[in-house]
């Protein structure tokens, strides 16, 4: 089957199915997509062709002699791109030798009226013939095709009946090209403001624009209109307007209260898009009464997406009523300048609003996260360890590789229930005196080999994704939680590095890289780690490995593992304290944990760091930087190396004013100068505004990348957050894609070194580019998916209780940031951020009592830099301050079209005092029972209460459920785990 250009753009997610195997590509159709359809589908036709499962094939038509077909005179484009995939059609079939039939499918009548009888052998038909006639047993396509082709159809008609443009015509590409190239218009990319999203969308700089605009700010587009149809990530092309028709920037909460701008900065409208964004959208249909507000056979339904930013889509249904209750995916096919709204189609059903599954699957869709079950194909090359035929180390690898399992106390330090554990750490005395200090990774690379099938669908994946309540691995768990986790009192194999160093200064001495074979000794857990390093020995009795022992040898054991934990981590706080010299920054991130009862969520604590987190941190970070180093010595244009480039120091704008409302100085010119002002803003009465003031230093900071050392000058390589000139991520092959990647280079620098031949298959700059991009983009929904899974569950905890009398929704909040109707709130209880309105819908401000309690009365507000102050018609008046302490009241504010959110109301300007303040230092006792089988339990029962009769496919929700892990605790865990080879997972270092 070789489709046309048009069916390659509107009916894509119908090739997507994988009963439709073979298809055939042209570079025509291809072509066609990239230009007119955008990246992100250009994308996504680029990883069909590369998936093995797919089978399909590009082939280079207009790169073929016999098949190339110069564009006529007058010859639209259209016309064009058919009559060459025809062309190269018929050509496929001769080449074929006549032997295999060729259907071309196509939406153009024309030219299945011209080519349909054309040549023997080769069928030009419509989809839904080809559907009809070669996949009748096919129902998902049908009804997809059939949904599609009546949008098209509804399109055409409102086309022809329109007559008046809602906006103004899209500048042709040329002239968009040119003007940027002249500096009349300027290119970026369209951040919609989720709080205002009607209103206020930004135009972030790229390319040439950002460099010789000379604007050191984004472009703001003030409203709609000015938006120009284009959708949040779409690549726009802006014009700037007169100086006196510029805006500010908004400084009120929430999107109906009022204007309140800044100073004003740069304002433009678009003009044109370069690149759609357009992607799968979930959406809500609107409820009963609104579908019979529009007529008994509607068949236009305005559906409203899920993300804030997305403007609502119009479809064509008969299916509203029925579909009301659920969240369903939609894709746009297009926006026409005489429609207020863009036109899409059905896609599928997820799930029902407010069920468990229904919400994680919203998440999933809405970062493109798609995770099917691994195929057989790929299970095929994994290696077998089962009881009857247990995995074992090959006799040939003993040769090839260095044997630490008799000579090396090998221990991993991980969370309580860690099953994929990607490393394990040694410290022993050498016969010199010296110290050797050994990180040893597990061997990855050994069982996944490039290209291989498992191979593409790792790349693919890029990532392991954690949410709240289980986690999408990037490898089948043969591999995550059995042979290449680095799991007590077995063998595997490693990747070593290994430091001599200085049995005083500690310092580094000598540094060897290779495979080895290793066995742990004692798998440990953090608080265990913790207790040994604190002196507390009774811990003991929850390490397994000790569980065995007689007294004698257990002494002994433990007397060796005190002194190996003690001195790893002497040596941690030496390295930390040389990379604290060159600036390092310390900076904080909001970790929850969840507590449970019998049946549901208990309880929502942060959770403690300890200083075991830190010394492993430290290691792995050692162990990144010596392999980046390596990896750039042996090939300086194609490793795969993590920058983080210096924030903008616009960005810290909101940092040093509140800091300087207590009395700080933050210094922001440089790493170091920012980690020492930070260090010293510490107000000895209330350690929350150093934790705070370090918060918002995140807020600042940029996203540290993955790059190909050939695109970027060696100036560019430094990591701002770590104060390392070199850094790349090594120690987690399991869970991330870049390490496997950074493990091949390794590898073959070791070869190199050793002049042996390379057996790596290496990627080249430019592939290497595209990949961390991929990567990149991946990291960045693993990332969204894991926050707004954590905010369901947090909303899922805050739910079922009444505001009014649950103590537990009362809590302590500081004031971090001053708006103009209303403060943001953070609440250390539960690490909460979120707005508290000082002035509500009704117009009426917030007032407090003699002894702190508040009510709502008429007045106003008048907002100061670092305070606001409320006053009522009679006089009375209160004043909120940056980091005053104040009681607030926390609820949910449900909604049917989005996410549930938490809402903060403050209920007195007073402190709250928590009746139990030893809660803050308890953790112990937050490892309870399967969160995932409790709450899909009550979850389960809440459906059977409601006697649900709509069977939602299981299907849909199989593929959303892929690993369930023992609770979030455990979960958030691995995740901190994660987060600290690269400092904080939080803001993206």
């Amino acid at each position: 089957m070789i489709p046309d250009w048009k069916v390659v753009q509107d009916y894509f997610e119908i090739l997507e199915f994988p009963e439709l195997k073979g298809i055939i590509f042209m570079q025509t159709a291809c072509q066609a997509v990239q230009h007119q359809r955008g990246r992100r589908q250009y994308n996504k036709l680029r990883n069909l062709l590369k998936d093995a499962r797919h089978d399909c094939v590009l082939f280079a038509n207009e790169f073929q002699q016999s098949c190339y077909l110069p564009r006529e005179r007058g010859e639209s484009m259209e016309k064009w791109q058919s009559r060459s995939i025809y062309n190269a059609a018929t050509w496929y079939y001769h080449h074929c030798q006549d032997r295999m039939p060729i259907v071309m499918v196509t939406e153009d009548e024309e030219a299945i009226q011209q080519y349909g009888s054309e040549t023997e052998g080769v069928f030009v038909i419509s989809l839904k013939n080809y559907l009809d006639n070669f996949w009748p047993d096919l129902k998902a396509t049908h009804e997809l095709c059939e949904s599609i082709l009546q949008s098209r159809r509804e399109r055409e008609n409102e086309s022809q009946e329109s007559h008046g443009k809602e906006y103004p015509e899209h500048l042709p590409l040329e002239v968009l090209q040119a003007g940027i190239k002249s500096g009349r218009y300027i290119q970026g990319t369209l951040n919609v403001n989720k709080h205002r999203a009607q209103i206020e969308a930004f135009v972030r700089l790229q390319g040439a624009s950002s460099k010789d605009s000379g604007l050191v700010s984004d472009i703001l587009i003030h409203g709609m209109k000015a938006r120009n149809r284009s959708i949040h990530g779409d690549v726009v092309v802006v014009e700037l307007l007169p100086k006196n028709e510029w805006k500010g920037r908004t400084t009120a909460l929430g999107e109906n209260d009022g204007e309140s701008p800044s100073e004003p900065m740069p304002t433009g409208r678009v003009v044109g898009i370069l690149q759609k964004n357009w992607r799968d959208y979930v959406v809500t249909f609107p409820s009963k009464e609104e579908v019979q507000s529009q007529g008994k056979n509607a068949r236009k339904i305005l559906v409203t997406p899920w993300d804030y930013r997305i403007p609502k889509i119009r479809i064509s249904t008969q299916q509203a009523e029925a579909l009301q209750d659920f969240r369903v995916v939609v894709r746009i096919d297009s926006w026409e300048s005489t429609s207020m709204y863009p036109s899409g189609h059905f896609v599928r059903v997820l799930g029902r609003i407010g069920d468990l599954e229904g919400e994680i699957a919203t998440i999933l869709v809405e970062n493109s996260i798609s995770v099917v079950p691994f195929s057989e194909a790929q299970m095929c090359e994994m290696p077998v360890n089962t009881t009857k035929n247990p995995w074992k180390v090959s006799s040939e690898e003993e040769r090839e590789r260095k044997d630490l399992r008799k000579t090396h106390l090998v221990f991993s330090i991980d969370p309580r229930g860690c099953e994929d554990v990607d490393d394990t750490l040694s410290v022993r005395a050498l016969d010199n005196g010296n110290l050797e200090l050994g990180v040893h990774i597990a061997d990855v690379t050994h069982f996944v080999t490039s290209h291989s099938y498992i191979d593409i669908e790792a790349r693919t994946r890029a990532t392991t994704y954690y949410l709240a309540d289980r986690r999408y691995d990037m490898l089948p768990s043969i591999l995550s939680a059995d042979v290449c986790s680095l799991l007590g009192g077995v063998d595997r194999y490693a990747v070593s590095i290994m430091w001599e160093l200085d049995k005083t200064s500690y310092e580094i001495k000598k540094v060897w890289y290779g495979r080895t074979i290793i066995r742990s000794a004692y798998k440990l857990f953090y608080e265990a780690a913790q207790e040994l390093l604190d002196g507390n020995v009774d811990i003991v009795d929850d390490i397994p490995e000790f569980r065995d022992m007689d007294e004698k040898s257990r002494q002994a054991k433990l007397e060796e593992l005190l002194w190996a934990i003690g001195k790893l981590t002497d040596i941690a706080r030496h390295i930390r304290a040389k990379r604290d010299r060159c600036g390092a920054l310390g900076l904080e991130g909001v970790e929850v944990c969840i507590q449970l009862d019998e049946k549901n969520i208990h309880d929502l604590i942060p959770k403690q760091p300890l200083e075991v987190h830190e010394t492993v941190a430290e290691c792995m970070i050692l162990a990144n930087h010596w392999v980046a180093k390596k990896i750039y010595e042996s090939f300086p244009r194609q490793a795969l190396l993590r920058r983080h480039p210096p924030p903008h120091q616009e960005f810290f704008s909101e940092l040093r004013e509140c800091a300087k409302a207590k009395g700080f100085f933050i210094d922001t010119r440089s790493n170091k100068a920012l980690a020492d002002s930070l260090d010293n803003a510490n107000d000895p009465n209330d350690p929350i505004v150093n934790w705070l003031l370090r918060s918002m230093a995140t807020q600042a900071m940029s996203n540290a990348l993955y790059f190909s050392t050939g695109s970027c000058a060696e100036e560019e390589f430094h990591h701002y957050g770590l104060a390392l000139d070199k850094y790349t991520h090594f120690t987690s092959p399991i869970r991330r894609y870049s390490d496997i990647i950074v493990h091949r280079l390794l590898m073959a620098a070791i070869s190199k070194d050793k002049k042996m031949e390379i057996k790596e298959n290496l990627f080249s700059n430019k592939d290497l580019e595209e990949l961390c991009r991929h990567i990149n983009n991946r990291n960045r929904a693993a990332q969204h998916s894991q926050k707004q899974s954590t905010e369901l569950f947090q909303c899922m905890y805050f739910k079922d209780k009444d505001p009014e009398t649950e103590e537990r929704c009362i809590a302590d909040g500081v004031i971090y940031s001053i708006r103009t109707n209303g403060v943001l709130v953070f609440i250390p209880r539960f690490g909460i951020k979120g707005a508290a309105y000082l002035k509500n819908k009704d117009g009426l401000v917030i007032s407090c009592s003699p002894d702190g309690h508040s009510e709502w009365k008429p007045g106003s507000l008048q907002r100061f830099q670092n305070k606001i102050t409320s006053t009522t018609t009679g006089g009375e008046s209160v004043t909120f301050h940056l980091f005053d302490h104040v009681t607030v009241r926390i609820s949910v504010q449900a909604s049917r079209c989005h996410s549930d959110t938490i809402r903060l109301e403050i209920i007195s300007n007073k402190p709250y005092m928590m009746p139990d303040t030893e809660l803050f230092q308890q953790s112990s006792f937050l490892l309870k029972s399967d969160l995932v089988k409790e709450v899909t339990r009550s979850m389960e029962e809440a459906q059977l209460a409601q006697e649900v009769k709509v069977n939602v496919i299981k299907k849909d929700y199989q593929k959303y459920c892929q690993t369930k892990g023992r609770s979030l605790y455990t979960l958030l865990e691995e995740i901190r785990d994660l987060a600290l080879l690269d400092v904080s997972n939080s803001y993206g270092i």
